[in-house]
């Protein structure tokens, strides 16, 4: 007798082994259709899969996260087999899935052209509906080996030949195409039409920069078809607010081959700098933060004894001077330790919060920069607070509600709390991690957020909360996060004098708000699509006159407000004034100001909002107080 149960606890019996198929079909038929594999005892299967005694089961469908991947899987295959059919002499490599969709790697003589591409989408639908079924076939490792060899697949041979022998591999046929996979995937290639292709792009064997370039196929999959025309406007969307785009067209900065990873910034882009800069300042001091400085450069022993060299070495910058090694600082926290150990700690002096502006260098992959979202030179709203076992938790609770507040004054109001758990290689004792585990779990329910559960993600020596935010359109960044440290202190000496006289180590909390501050300038700019809020706009208003009889009026109104500390420009130039506001209106200046021979005899100006909202003539003061307003209350938009 087969006893399975479902995932509402009801139970039923089967007198002879089933396969997930026949339990799906038994449930009803609309869910024998809809079945895509089954989850047994936890452990993803192919609807095949036959179950011999008790067994939990749940049925994936589309609607299921696991099933959604699963038809990207199974799409990735279906790619694999318009190519072979098309082009017989290419090589599959890898097809994985991904975000949003899957990619797979080819090895060919020429570089697929867009027509290939074309011709490529045009023939998947066709094997879809042929609905071929997908079968999945168990070998021994050798004679897959010799399979693939005898078809001409030397990398898959490759791949199989480095798995431990007698390992059984699986693979799926689907008609005449054969895979290596573990799977599982759909029951037949009917189950897939919800796709499209995306992109090529290069991309190494193994990822190792020595080996043959191939060329990587970009899909996106999905259940339902208004699904993938959400993602692709998104994709439209996220097009128009690119931030290297904008960058160049808003003069904010540029990059440049002679400083890969490396940001120019302009006047414009670095009075936004400036800005985020100086407000996190005074969060830092609001926040009882002192701030600190280190050194760019540390020498190579420091860097020993935090582990770094022997496991980050490829990502730092190292220089020699005068027969000694140094790495140019790829963190700031071990700077940070010796700050703290230049003197005597008492307990009473803890919790000691210290916070830098610390500018870091990483050696990023050339194949990984990405605007200034991913450079090789940062700057980090870097903290670090040292503080017993039993403050772990008023510090989270406290960091929490200040990165909030920061969030929402930058136009963020939609964050995902995640708590990353000990993973299996870790420092300290079990004790230690289930206080500082329940810690940063409490702090999050007293600051009423709900938060998932990552379990194995957090760093060797101590868990950790992330903080993600979504922008406008949906996406994530995971920004912020506070890590508990056990290991890094103590690797260190540094030590505190206890109440009882005695000299312990105390715990490290490890905390970023914006993090990257390239990075968050750049999702800055694609969340608010370049039109930054008025009190982070570079140039707050521009004031234009019509006529050269209004220029001086025009500059003394420019140069008054900026003594009130407004960023005004002056637009004096000798152009119709239609010219002008439509220059200014791209460049997407908050507020334009538009005077003529009235506004000059009534000492006003005639205002006009972003948007081109007209907000009628204002005396300059009256003005003034507006934007003042808008500052202080960190609008997105102007009122």
């Amino acid at each position: 007798m087969v006893v399975i149960t479902l995932p509402d606890g009801s139970q039923r019996r089967y007198p002879a082994p089933v396969t997930v198929a026949e339990v799906a079909a038994s449930i009803g038929a609309g869910l024998a259709r809809a079945a895509l594999a089954g989850r047994v005892d936890g452990r993803l299967v192919d609807t095949s899969f036959r179950i011999d005694g008790e067994a939990a089961v749940a049925i994936v469908t589309a609607r299921d996260a696991d099933g959604l991947e699963i038809l990207r899987h199974s799409t990735a295959h279906l790619l694999a087999h318009a190519v072979k059919a098309l082009f017989p002499n290419a090589q599959v490599t890898i097809g994985p899935v991904i975000e949003n969709g899957f990619y797979y790697d080819f090895s060919y003589q020429r570089p697929f052209t867009p027509e290939d591409l074309a011709a490529i989408e045009a023939k998947m639908p066709e094997i879809a509906r042929r609905d071929e079924p997908v079968v999945r076939e168990l070998r021994d490792r050798d004679e897959a080996v010799k399979f693939f060899e005898s078809i001409g697949e030397k990398y898959k041979a490759e791949i199989i030949a480095s798995i431990p022998a007698g390992e059984p591999i699986s693979l799926y046929r689907q008609g005449d195409f054969i895979d290596l996979c573990r799977g599982p995937h759909v029951p037949s290639t009917g189950r897939l039409g919800v796709f499209r292709l995306m992109k090529v792009a290069g991309a190494y064997w193994r990822g190792d920069a020595r080996n043959e370039m191939l060329q990587r196929i970009y899909g996106t999959a999905w259940a339902r078809k208004e699904d993938q025309d959400a993602y692709l406007r998104m994709l439209e969307e996220a097009e128009k607010r690119d931030h290297r785009r904008l960058g160049r067209e808003l003069d904010f900065f540029h990059m440049q081959e002679e400083a890969p990873g490396l940001v120019f910034w302009h006047p414009k882009g670095w009075a936004i700098w400036q800005q985020v800069e100086q407000y996190m300042r005074g969060v830092y001091r609001d926040c009882g933060y002192q701030e600190v400085k280190g050194p760019q450069i540390l020498d190579r022993s420091l860097w020993e004894r935090t582990g770094h060299w022997q496991n980050y070495r490829e990502n730092m910058f190292t220089t020699e001077s005068e027969n000694r090694h140094y790495a140019v600082k790829p963190m700031n926290c071990p700077g940070h330790v010796q700050i703290y150990n230049a003197g005597l700690r008492s307990y009473r002096e803890l919790p000691l919060r210290y916070g830098e502006f610390g500018q870091c260098h990483r050696n990023e992959p050339s194949g990984a920069l990405h605007g200034i979202m991913r450079v090789r030179g940062f700057t980090q709203d870097d903290g670090h607070v040292f503080c017993t076992e039993e403050q772990i938790l008023d510090e989270c609770v406290a960091f929490t509600a200040q990165l909030q507040a920061v969030y929402r004054d930058f136009g963020f109001d939609d964050i995902v709390y995640k708590v990353a758990t000990r993973p299996e290689k870790r420092v300290g004792t079990d004790e230690a991690w289930d206080r500082a585990e329940a810690a940063l779990m409490e702090s999050l329910r007293r600051a009423g957020c709900s938060f998932e559960v990552s379990p194995g993600e957090g760093a060797f020596y101590g868990p950790k909360i992330e903080y993600t935010l979504k922008d406008a359109i949906g996406r994530q960044w995971q920004c912020g996060t506070i890590q508990v440290d056990f290991n890094m202190p103590g690797r260190l000496g540094a030590e505190y004098v206890a109440e009882d006289n005695t000299r312990r180590v105390p715990v490290m909390l490890h905390r970023a708000i914006v993090g990257s501050l390239e990075r968050f300038i750049g999702i800055l700019i694609e969340h608010h699509a370049g039109a930054l809020p008025m009190w982070l706009a570079p140039v707050q208003a521009v004031v234009m006159n019509i006529t050269d009889a209004q220029a001086e009026y025009a500059g003394v109104v420019a140069e008054t407000l900026i003594k009130q500390g407004f960023r005004i420009k002056a637009d004096l130039r000798n152009e119709k004034i239609n010219y002008k506001i439509r220059e200014n209106s791209l460049q997407k200046v908050p507020y334009l100001l538009v005077v003529g021979d009235k506004e000059r005899q009534a000492g006003k100006v005639a205002v006009r909002a972003r948007g081109g909202a007209d907000l009628g003539v204002l005396d300059v003061g009256a003005f003034a107080a507006r934007l003042s307003e808008d500052v202080a209350l960190k609008r997105s938009n102007p009122q």
